[in-house]
């Protein structure tokens, strides 16, 4: 079993990989400022309130622990906001990281894998992204991951470390046994927004551009479960330790559901119908953004068990549910 640090272990995705990694019998540490992380969500392991960019913390844990494997999470993910605020993200995306790796390397961390974005690539022209597709991020959020990819690289490249680098497309879903889900408030999240509106505790959702050239004229996304998601994590750490070389893969299922192919399935799963208002398109939003994730699929043998968009729905509007009734406590499910 690993010993490993979880950055961001509080938050959405991290909690959900830190839930199946201590099932799974890892030790875990878990390091997170609570800024959009719930304590309550950390399932397993020691949770350490601090944050990526404190050095004498970071190496203190590393030791401490006795880590060899790092999964970083920490990250602002908002793109408007980064837009708005720049140096914000890259402070915490870029300079924080730069700091935990230099505190990985110092100490002799055999394995870390990092959480990136589809948002480095861009906007491609034919809407499918494969690992060799070029990066072109076209706002502070996207660039400040890419940044992080080449330091991590470099950083490997000149040390033992060996690293994966997952870039993420739209994850969505929630914990399927219930425990602990998606609990940030203000969410921007397509599928997390609709089953809000249905669950009655946001007014409705918007949909922007109805005009793209996809198959209804609404944007075209490949959503993955963040359970499946979590489990490639794992799959990322088991292939690691098997000697396995460096590697920046994709993660999603393939194939997008369009913005109103996810809004009919909200309302089929949930009984209740939504109201929908429609707005102009947003300047930077693709009109389809779909993975090519066959290198990581290949790789780590990965077979998903929730990639179904009823089933994304459903978990989603489940744990929405709970919240509206008042049955999570910081992060957790109580009934």
């Amino acid at each position: 079993m690993s010993n490993i640090l979880i950055t961001g272990g509080a938050g959405y995705i991290g909690s959900h990989a830190g839930k199946l990694l201590g099932e799974a019998g890892h030790r875990l540490v878990t390091l997170d400022n609570l800024s959009k992380g719930y304590a309550g969500a950390v399932t397993h392991g020691d949770l350490v309130v601090g944050d990526t960019g404190d050095a004498a913390l970071v190496s203190q844990l590393l030791g401490d622990f006795h880590i060899d494997t790092i999964l970083h999470f920490a990250a602002w993910t908002i793109v408007p906001e980064s837009v708005a605020e720049p140096l914000k993200y890259y402070q915490n995306n870029t300079s924080n990281a730069r700091t935990l790796m230099d505190c990985a390397v110092r100490h002799g961390v055999r394995h870390f894998v990092f959480s990136s974005t589809a948002a480095v690539y861009g906007m491609p022209a034919d809407g499918r992204c494969a690992e060799t597709s070029a990066t072109a991020p076209i706002n502070p959020y996207g660039s400040s991951k890419l940044m992080a990819e080449q330091m991590l690289r470099d950083a490997c490249a000149a040390s033992s470390m060996r690293h994966v680098i997952l870039r993420y497309f739209n994850v969505a879903g929630c914990d399927p046994d219930g425990q602990i889900g998606q609990s940030t408030k203000g969410a921007t999240l397509l599928i997390k927004v609709a089953c809000e509106a249905a669950a009655g505790t946001r007014p409705g959702v918007t949909v922007f551009g109805t005009d793209y050239p996809t198959r209804d004229g609404t944007g075209v996304r490949d959503y993955i479960h963040v359970s499946d998601l979590a489990d490639v994590h794992h799959l990322a750490m088991r292939y690691l330790e098997a000697g396995g070389d460096s590697r920046t893969l994709n993660c999603g299922y393939g194939r997008g559901y369009s913005v109103r192919e996810v809004l009919d399935t909200v309302a089929a799963v949930s009984g209740r119908p939504l109201n929908i208002s429609y707005e102009g398109r947003r300047a930077g939003d693709p009109p389809e953004l779909v993975a090519d994730s066959a290198q990581m699929a290949r790789l780590f043998n990965w077979q998903p068990r929730y990639d179904q968009l009823e089933t994304i729905v459903r978990s989603t509007y489940d744990w929405e549910c709970k919240l509206a009734a008042g049955q999570v406590r910081d992060g957790r499910a109580t009934a």
